[in-house]
């Protein structure tokens, strides 16, 4: 993988570039064989790009990032590694519904290269046959009450690596689970052009509202019992979809139905991850 190979794969993709939202040019695209993170590259050079964003490539990161302050593990050309920077969204709340949205992206663009079906755990985990093989993490970049740019990182796991025994139960690989090649390039160019597709709809309506069905269909957490980790306590009820603004239904033992953000608080299955 380098700079051009991955210009390639995207002028591959519909018209050669891609259009707004996105804007991506050639000199937008900023490719790094090892660095810390993509979304600290992403962070620290905001402001010039040409267009409306840009976007972070590494073929290996020392310090990836996940939620929680969790790493990201990473394997030099086992995953596929990347950060779109894009002017910020209207509001902070609207920060969590961007990453529903990447994940709804990744999810159809595996599906037509792999043929697998993925399911999405709420909010932005991508499963496939119970494996975690993707994660999203959604930075807004502030400077005092000033947004700059929303950054959304993404992590895939598309060859086999040397895990931790604690991910070894619970992570996957594409080609593992496919047994079939992956090309990082084209898998990245697919992403992209069903995210511009997803993220116009999403700026359209300011919510989910038209991308809500595809979502749900995905979703691991439907009718399924989840307890919800909140700053103020814990809590469980069954899952019962999602809000046009990204938000968990939750409906309680008493049948009052709590909306979960996303942004607050954890999600996990009783009995553990899922």
């Amino acid at each position: 993988m380098n700079k051009e190979s991955i210009w390639s794969g995207l002028q591959r993709v519909g018209t050669g570039q891609l259009k707004a939202p996105l804007d991506l040019q050639k000199e937008d695209i900023h490719y790094y064989e090892i660095t810390d993170s993509t979304n600290t590259r992403a962070w620290e050079t905001w402001g010039q790009s040409t267009g409306n964003g840009a976007l972070f490539v590494a073929d290996d990161q020392s310090h990836g990032k996940g939620r929680r302050g969790r790493n990201w593990v990473n394997s030099p050309g086992c995953n596929l590694c990347f950060s779109l920077a894009l002017p910020p969204v209207a509001t902070v709340e609207a920060v969590s519904m961007v990453t529903l949205v990447m994940a709804l992206s990744v999810a159809k663009a595996v599906e037509a290269m792999t043929g697998m079906a993925c399911g999405i755990k709420w909010p932005n985990d991508i499963l496939i046959q119970g494996r975690k093989v993707c994660g999203i993490l959604t930075e807004l970049k502030m400077t005092g009450s000033h947004m700059e740019c929303l950054i959304i990182g993404v992590g895939i796991n598309v060859k086999s690596q040397p895990l931790p025994e604690e991910l070894r139960q619970k992570a996957g690989a594409l080609e593992t689970l496919g047994g079939k090649e992956v090309s990082r390039e084209a898998l990245l160019a697919e992403i992209l052009a069903t995210f511009q597709e997803d993220y116009r709809c999403f700026l359209d309506k300011s919510d989910l509202s038209d991308l809500q069905q595809e979502y749900q269909n995905r979703l691991l957490n439907q009718d399924k019992p989840v307890r919800v980790l909140e700053p103020a306590g814990a809590y469980e009820g069954i899952a019962r979809g999602i809000t046009s603004r990204g938000e968990l239904l939750v409906e309680r033992d008493d049948g009052s139905m709590e909306q979960v953000y996303a942004g607050e608080v954890s999600v996990r299955g009783p009995e553990g991850y899922i």
